[in-house]
C-alpha cells in the first residue's frame, strides 16, 4: 500500500500513540476505542468483505475525520484499504435520514484530506486518483420495517434523478457472530442495563459481565475493561453535567421571571412561589430585598 503522511491535526487517531482525540456517547466511544485496534478493524472489514482473504492489518489505514478544536464535525469511522477503497461507517442508535447528509459531508471531507495528504492538486489538469467509496450505517436500535439501503435522492428529492447521490447500506442485528453484530448486541445490552439501573456503575458492570458471559466482545472487554469502564462512566459524568446545565438555565429563566413579577408589585410572593416552584420562598424573599434595595437607591 502506498504510504502517505497523516496530519495528526486532521485525522482522529495518531497511529503511534493510539490516542482518541474526541469522545461522544459511551456506546460510540467504545466503537471508536474498539476499531482503533487494527485487529478488530480487520475483522470489521472482513465482515463487510468476506470474499477478501488477502487483506491484512497492514493494508488498512484509519482516516477517521476529527476536529481537534470542536466536536462539531467528525464521523465515527473511516479507513482506507490497499490505498484503493475508502470505507465510512457510522454507528446510529436513533433512526434519522439526516445521516445521509452527514455521510455526504464526511465523504467530501475525507476526499479533501486524502488529496491533501497525497499531494494531489485537483485544480490542475492531471486527473487525481480517487478512492472507491463504500458507505455503511450500523443501526443499533429496533429494525422494524427499515430498509437495507438508504438513498439521498429517494429521501430528499422524492426519488427524482438528481445531480448528486449518496447511498448507504444499513446493517442491523442478525444471528451472526461477527464483530459488527457483537457491537450491536453490546449496545442493546447497555441500553437494557441503563433502563434497569439508570446511569450507574452497576449498569456498566452488568453490561460488561453480561457481554462477556454471552461471548460478546469478550476478548476486547477482557483486555480493555478498565478503559471501557472509564469511557462509559465519563459518559455518565457528561450527561449529568448537561442535566445540571439545563436545570441551571431553567432556574435562571425562572428567577428572571420572578424578578419581573416582584418589580411589577401586583402578585404576592406566595403566589409567585406556586407559579415558579423551582424558586424557593427564601430565594424569593432575598430577591425581593434586592429589588427593594435597587429601587431605593434609584429614588
Amino acid at each position: 500500500m502506498k504510504n502517505f503522511i497523516v496530519n495528526p491535526n486532521i485525522f482522529r487517531y495518531n497511529e503511534d500513540t493510539q490516542e482518541v482525540k474526541a469522545k461522544r456517547t459511551a456506546k460510540n466511544s467504545v466503537f471508536l476505542d474498539l476499531f482503533q485496534n487494527k485487529s478488530y478493524l480487520l475483522k470489521l472489514y472482513q465482515t463487510l468483505h468476506p470474499e477478501d482473504k488477502e487483506t491484512t492489518e497492514e493494508s488498512l489505514m484509519n482516516v477517521t475525520i476529527a476536529n481537534v478544536l470542536t466536536d462539531s464535525f467528525y464521523n465515527d469511522l473511516g479507513f482506507i484499504v490497499h490505498d484503493k477503497l475508502l470505507i465510512l461507517v457510522e454507528a446510529q442508535a436513533t433512526w434519522t435520514m439526516n445521516i445521509l447528509v452527514r455521510v455526504l459531508l464526511y465523504l467530501a471531507q475525507s476526499y479533501f484530506e486524502y488529496f491533501e495528504s497525497t499531494d494531489q492538486d485537483y485544480y490542475k489538469s492531471r486527473k487525481v486518483k480517487m478512492l472507491k467509496p463504500e458507505l455503511y450505517v450500523i443501526f443499533t436500535g429496533k429494525r422494524g420495517h427499515k430498509p437495507d439501503q438508504i438513498s439521498l435522492s429517494k429521501e430528499f428529492f422524492d426519488g427524482e434523478d438528481a445531480d448528486i447521490e449518496v447511498k448507504a447500506k444499513v446493517i442491523y442485528e442478525s444471528d451472526t457472530d461477527d464483530i459488527i453484530n457483537q457491537y450491536i448486541i453490546f449496545c442493546k445490552v447497555f441500553d437494557e442495563q441503563t433502563k434497569q439501573h439508570g446511569m450507574t456503575q452497576k449498569a456498566v458492570a452488568e453490561t460488561i459481565r453480561i457481554c462477556r458471559d454471552r461471548n460478546v466482545l469478550r476478548e476486547y472487554l477482557a483486555k480493555r475493561k478498565k478503559e471501557v469502564v472509564t469511557i462509559m462512566r465519563s459518559f455518565f459524568d457528561e450527561e449529568q453535567i448537561m442535566k445540571s446545565y439545563v436545570r441551571s438555565e431553567r432556574h435562571d429563566e425562572a428567577r428572571e421571571t420572578a424578578e419581573r413579577m416582584i418589580r411589577d408589585g401586583e402578585i404576592p410572593l406566595d403566589k409567585i412561589a406556586r407559579y415558579l416552584p423551582s424558586i424557593s420562598m427564601r430565594e424569593l424573599k432575598e430577591l425581593e430585598a434586592e429589588v427593594s434595595a435597587e429601587e431605593q437607591a434609584d429614588s
